[in-house]
């Protein structure tokens, strides 16, 4: 298997991060719609660590939206390309995700992230970030709110409250089953907040997580096993 090495050019630290967020994140688009859901495809992105190797494995699963039946997958092996560091996440997994989305054959449509978008301290999340590089529309979709505050949503599927940032709406807190948990939901690039909610909602019929990430999640795991037998 190929190991994606890390770009020349990428940042090598918090500073020359942060620069390029600032340098990017003014080229978010928050004001389109995008597909509406249900319609066409949707992929979900997720990687998975081995940290001992320094390795990183990236899958990108498309469905199609109607049917939520697998498409085409594609998975990527890199270089972990940055230390941890919390708010820069993205600048550890991205090299990985774009090599496993340009192997796709399919057109990605409508990208799911397993991760945040404007739900970011500095409003440039993983799903911004890989939004403005790829020009898709994308939507985050998280499993915890990262530092930021909110109401408990309604009990039943489909309820949701403000993810608040210094009293800005920043995502939401979206219940997808009756009495389980919510997921946290924000908007990346090129869909509106409201859009990647009912995207949320169209994609986890059944279980609290979509079935985007949930695919996504299973075969980068797997990829990072073989990767690393």
């Amino acid at each position: 298997m190929t190991i994606i090495e890390t770009p020349a050019d990428w940042p090598a630290d918090e500073t020359g991060a942060r620069a390029v967020q600032d340098q990017l994140r003014n080229r978010v688009i928050l004001d389109e719609p995008g597909p509406p859901p249900g319609t066409g495809l949707v992929t979900g992105v997720d990687v998975a660590y081995d940290d001992e190797r320094d390795l990183v494995a990236a899958a990108a699963v498309v469905l199609d939206a109607r049917t939520l039946t697998v498409v085409e997958e594609a998975t990527a092996v890199g270089r972990v390309s940055f230390p941890y560091v919390p708010g820069l996440l993205a600048f550890r997994e991205i090299p990985a995700v774009l090599a496993a989305l340009d192997a796709l054959t399919s057109a990605p449509g409508v990208v799911v992230c397993d991760g945040y978008g404007q739900a970011h301290p500095r409003r440039f999340g993983l799903a911004s970030h890989l939004g403005v590089l790829t020009g898709l529309p994308v939507l985050g979709v998280a499993k915890n709110p990262f530092t930021f505050t909110y109401e408990q949503p309604a009990p039943e599927r489909g309820a949701s409250s403000p993810l608040l940032a210094d009293g800005e709406e920043v995502g939401r807190a979206l219940r997808t089953q009756d009495g389980v948990k919510p997921v946290f939901v924000s908007a990346g690039h090129r869909v509106t907040l409201d859009a990647a909610c009912a995207h949320t909602l169209h994609l986890a019929p059944r279980y609290r997580i979509p079935e985007t990430t949930r695919h996504a999640d299973a075969l980068c795991r797997r990829a990072l096993k073989e990767a690393t037998a």
